[in-house]
């Protein structure tokens, strides 16, 4: 009896490849529904709902508010505006120095653990708690530390998951795509935005200052509560598919491994070693981390300026935010295949020098709500690619199975200057009484990270 006829060794690799593309591309797309989760924390709690609703009339003395009489010029209202924002900026000063402080450490413990989607899941799941706590935050003075607490318990604990899950990029892409698949989480972020803002608008906040369809009363802010509530339902659902989709990295023998403390004298061995053979890594961490920190100034205070100086109410700021995150994805998904055409610190220096343009551009503009919608969208523009390539470039200058340590780092030197745009916001605002002025802080430091960022190459030499 004859055998049967064997597959020829061509078909198999072929068929070998082609099942090995079908469960990367179901990677990617898994990957990617955690960046169009995590607009639930981006866009809604610390841009244009949550961070607004702090800084807003709910959280002032009635009595001040009253003396106002619908004067958005008194004295008294705008001081108390601004030291509401200058509140916020100091909530979010403390939480980078927490996150400075020991993400450099929790990402190299992570490295090579075979734990990545695990510590993903549990940082994810305490944001997830954190912005479900937000419900408790009744629209009252003495509610505004609790709000300001978790909000900075948020951002500790998003970027601690943001680590494991930017180090899964090279898990589920190629360098030869990085750059698309980079701009494809960000631009399905912005997607995400735009549809959970839709459902915000028209069940939660209401298309206008009476309750949305669903009949939820404004009083105590319980309309805008319940919309931060049902976005950490939201983030929470998209969270899963990367835990279960993506592939877990192999665990392997390190021999770092010590204890808390000691892993500090472990990662400044890893600094000195990429001082030594790696220094241009340094450099693009140094820039990054400032220029960061800018784009973090602008997502957490925009919002706030655009309700105080230009006098968007709650549903004016999500119409700009559907808008703003319209443009954002776009952007970010056509810059995505500019990063692999013409590589990705080109498209952070274009970027670097829109958003310096526009974040001055406010400065003159006036007080019409047309203005801040040109400028703001023009800024909103730039906002994803720079993000994107920034993923990219340190992703693709990242030596093989070192991807956790290395962006580790890369969270911790950006909230080891973190402090700078809060502060430089709430000292701006606090030297002139005027919330507008709070951007100077910011487009400063978005130039200081231009000029560092304009000597770093992208051809890098592996760590030793």
């Amino acid at each position: 009896m004859s055998l049967p006829d064997q597959p020829a060794p061509d078909a198999i690799r072929a068929a070998a490849r082609g099942a090995a593309d079908k469960t990367r591309k179901t990677g990617v797309l898994a990957w990617a529904l955690w960046d169009w989760g995590s607009a639930a924390f981006n866009a809604v709690v610390t841009t244009f709902v949550f961070s607004t609703y702090l800084s807003s009339s709910y959280f002032i003395d009635p009595a001040i508010v009253d003396a106002a009489a619908g004067n958005d010029k008194d004295p008294a209202l705008v001081a108390a505006e601004a030291a509401n924002a200058s509140l916020i900026g100091v909530a979010l000063m403390i939480a980078g120095i927490l996150i400075a402080v020991l993400a450099p450490v929790l990402g190299q413990r992570s490295d090579g653990s075979g734990r990545r989607k695990l510590w993903l899941g549990i940082n994810t799941g305490v944001v997830v708690l954190a912005m479900a706590a937000m419900v408790f935050v009744e629209g009252a003075p003495q509610y505004l530390i609790l709000g300001a607490t978790l909000l900075a318990v948020g951002n500790v604990f998003f970027e601690f998951a943001s680590v494991n899950y930017n180090a899964m990029l090279v898990q589920v892409s190629t360098r030869e795509n990085m750059g698309r698949v980079s701009g494809f989480g960000w631009g399905m972020g912005y997607v995400g935005g735009i549809v959970l803002l839709i459902v915000l608008l028209v069940g939660f906040i209401g298309l206008s200052s009476s309750p949305g369809p669903l009949g939820i009363t404004t009083d105590d802010g319980l309309h805008i509560r319940l919309a931060v509530f049902a976005s950490a339902i939201w983030f929470g659902i998209f969270a899963i598919p990367v835990l279960l989709r993506v592939p877990e990295i192999p665990a392997r023998a390190r021999t770092n491994r010590v204890g808390f403390f000691a892993s500090y004298g472990v990662l400044f061995g890893t600094i000195r070693k990429l001082w030594r053979g790696n220094r241009q890594v340094l450099q693009f961490l140094l820039a990054s981390a400032v220029f960061r920190d800018g784009l973090a100034g602008v997502f957490t205070f925009g919002a706030i300026i655009a309700a105080q100086v230009f006098g968007f109410s709650s549903s004016e700021v999500l119409y700009f935010a559907v808008a703003a995150n319209v443009v954002a994805g776009v952007s970010t998904i056509i810059a995505g295949r500019l990063d692999d055409r013409f590589g990705p610190k080109n498209v952070i220096l274009v970027s670097l020098v829109g958003l310096l343009v526009a974040g001055t551009a406010v400065l003159f503009i006036g007080t019409a709500q047309v203005g801040f919608w040109i400028v703001g969208l023009i800024l909103t523009m730039f906002v994803g690619p720079i993000q994107s390539a920034s993923r990219s470039f340190l992703a693709r200058i990242t030596p093989e199975g070192r991807e956790g340590e290395i962006f580790g780092l890369y969270a911790t030197t950006g909230r080891a200057v973190s402090f700078m745009a809060p502060g430089l916001f709430a000292l701006f605002v606090g030297l002139s009484g005027d919330t507008r002025l709070g951007i100077l802080g910011i487009v400063l430091i978005l130039l200081v990270g231009l000029l560092l960022m304009l000597p770093v190459k992208a051809q890098q030499t592996e760590i030793d």
